[in-house]
């Protein structure tokens, strides 16, 4: 699948598999080596990242994912616009028919989805089931790990 848009983040998914598993991690380097000029970290993923690394990871995650990304400017973060609407969809996805509960994974992955939108940016994620919900009330730009340039 091509996505709409030159420039893409990565969900936390697909980076924790990329730094677990050790077809993830070649993926992800495939990727990177495509790619890497396009693209950015969101806020989100990051604080989602810091708060899942265990002690003796998150200088290593610091240095080796975060710094890059914020030593070119290539860092995104929802805006407040962002943030009010990301609370309207919440709000939209819990109205009779449509899901029941919000977790707070979820709530990040809606504020990942709007400032993805913001900053013109295509997410890939394997989580394509809850960004396709979010989708169904606001448009999101997504697509499955890992586009290339030659689809």
């Amino acid at each position: 699948m091509r996505a709409r848009s030159g420039k893409f983040a990565l969900d936390t998914n697909v980076i924790i598999d990329g730094l677990r598993d050790p077809d993830g991690g070649i993926a992800l380097e495939l990727f990177h080596a495509e790619f890497a000029p396009f693209v950015y970290l969101s806020a989100v993923v990051a604080h989602e990242l810091r708060a899942g690394a265990r002690t003796g990871d998150a200088k290593r995650v610091e240095r080796n994912l975060f710094a890059p990304f914020e030593r070119r400017g290539r860092v995104f973060f929802p805006t407040y616009a962002a943030w009010s609407r990301a609370g309207d969809v919440l709000r939209e996805l819990r109205e009779p028919g449509n899901m029941p509960a919000v977790s707070r994974s979820f709530g990040n992955d809606v504020l990942i989805a709007l400032s993805c939108r913001e900053a013109g940016v295509t997410l890939v994620t394997s989580n394509t089931r809850d960004f396709a919900r979010i989708a169904a009330v606001t448009p999101v730009d997504f697509v499955e790990p890992w586009p290339s340039a030659r689809r």
